[in-house]
């Protein structure tokens, strides 16, 4: 969340502006500045060591590959840019969007939609600056208290797109859209859900690649741009094997490359599980993703007291979409409402801009490769790539009919799962030992690579809910 006012600012001096590149970063500027004496240079990920990470000198070169100004801001490349920008094809489509949904025209004020930027827990930045530099009312940041009835109307579904979308209903749609002096116009609304859960999966992006708060103005070094890929074909150049894990995990790729060629071989023979039998996988990958869950001591309750004032409900958060004791809500099957044929044809509808951009960021994502994995080249990542997205949904409870859960429990160990449904369930717990253990011999590009894969995916799901609870209201 984005805080604050001339009360609530004084309270939020451990938060760095994310329009500059900063995200949050728990302490105070001297903190910071004492760590980084402590520390010497750094780079802008805690996960990532600084010596790995592929930077280049001048931030020029990212800008002219991508040929996005917005991207520059006082004449250097931000954090989120710099580690994003390790895959400069994703990168150029994720800032159209993002662009689009804070600076250009729209259904909603521009004031508005940075207020709704700051309703968004985890991310922090400039959106308090920006809200009051498009006109927005100073007293609205002093809580979402003081905000207007229909901004604040969006507190419910925010907190269920957030964490639980499952829940989401047409009646919380029909609440918000009823005739009244605070009612949201459909298209609104659209805009709001995309903003939202944009918000929120960037912020699990954030936590997931440990991106650092930017540097202060006066005294630190730049962030410099990473070097991007010739081609897509090459993975980021300079981009050293991550060797921890020794024979052990060099072990590790080499038995998953092994179970990549059998499974790609079962299908060439057509050994396809009936599907009945995929049914039953994906019910069993849903249970045991009960047992895959972040240790006790990063599960504790942890939201910053400085941006309360902007929760209605700090106690939320997520929880599994199969409880043991509970009444599981209904799976969601893809089939029945699918990105394609239903969600992109109603945000198309009614938010033509953001539409096309949304639908080609997913697409860059899903398909995004480089065809390597660790030290191997000329490699089909496809079935890896889709294993990940897959298991992010299913935790998310949405299940493909035409899917062979039983390929996720074959591709995916243990500690990639944590690291996964850490990020995407509780991203603001992600520890750089979560992010060390799993795929202990691969680039660090490459696991990024994993984080894009889970922002798209994360935000797709909750996407798909929101907008299946309006088509159901429309109907």
């Amino acid at each position: 969340m984005i805080v604050a006012d001339s009360e609530c600012r004084a309270e939020i001096k451990g938060y760095l502006p994310f329009a500059r590149g900063g995200v949050a970063g728990p302490g105070t500027r001297e903190e910071h500045q004492e760590g980084r004496a402590r520390r010497g240079p750094r780079g802008p990920s805690a996960f990532i060591p600084v010596e790995e990470q592929i930077l280049q000198e001048g931030a020029e070169s990212l800008e002219q590959h991508l040929g996005l100004e917005t991207l520059m801001s006082s004449g250097r490349v931000d954090n989120l840019a710099v580690v994003m920008g390790l895959h400069p094809d994703y990168l150029s489509s994720f800032w159209r969007l993002h662009y689009l949904l804070l600076h250009t025209d729209g259904p909603l004020a521009t004031s508005w939609r940075h207020y709704i930027a700051i309703m968004c827990s985890y991310l922090v930045g400039s959106h308090m600056t920006e809200f009051l530099q498009t006109g927005g009312d100073p007293e609205w940041l002093l809580g979402l208290h003081r905000a207007p009835e229909k901004l604040r109307k969006l507190s419910e579904i925010n907190k269920l797109l957030a964490h639980r979308p499952w829940l989401i209903t047409k009646e919380h749609i029909q609440a918000l859209l009823k005739t009244g002096e605070h009612s949201w116009s459909l298209a609104e609304l659209i805009q709001a859900l995309v903003l939202l859960t944009h918000c929120h999966s960037l912020a699990s992006f954030v936590f997931g690649c440990g991106i650092l708060p930017e540097g202060d103005a006066e005294g630190s070094p730049a962030s410099q741009a990473p070097s991007p890929p010739s081609e897509q074909g090459s993975p980021p150049s300079g981009d050293p094997l991550n060797n921890s894990g020794g024979f052990e995990a060099a072990r590790d790729v080499e038995a998953l490359m092994e179970r990549m060629r059998q499974l790609q071989e079962s299908l060439l023979h057509d050994e396809g599980a009936s599907q009945e039998e995929m049914e039953n996988r994906f019910e069993l990958e849903k249970s045991e993703s009960l047992l895959v869950t972040p240790s006790v001591d990063i599960l504790e309750p942890s939201q910053h007291p400085d941006i309360l004032c902007f929760v209605e409900d700090p106690t939320f958060g997520y929880e599994d979409f199969t409880r043991r004791g509970t009444q599981a809500p209904p799976t969601f099957r893809a089939q029945d409402y699918t990105w394609e044929d239903h969600g992109y044809s109603l945000i198309q509808r009614l938010y033509p801009e953001g539409g096309q951009l949304l639908d080609e960021k997913f697409q860059v994502a899903y398909s995004l490769t480089y065809n390597t994995i660790a030290m191997h080249s000329g490699v089909d990542t496809s079935m890896l790539r889709r294993a990940i997205w897959n298991y992010i949904h299913c935790v998310f409870g949405i299940r493909y009919d035409d899917y062979d859960y039983g390929e996720v429990n074959q591709l995916l160990e243990r500690n990639l799962k944590i690291y996964i449904k850490t990020v995407a369930c509780y991203p603001e717990k992600t520890t750089r030992r979560t992010y060390n253990l799993f795929w202990r011999h691969f680039r660090h590009s490459e696991k990024v690579h994993v984080n894009l894969l889970l922002l798209e995916a994360r935000m797709q799901a909750a996407l798909l809910y929101a907008l299946r609870a309006i088509t159901r209201y429309m109907t």
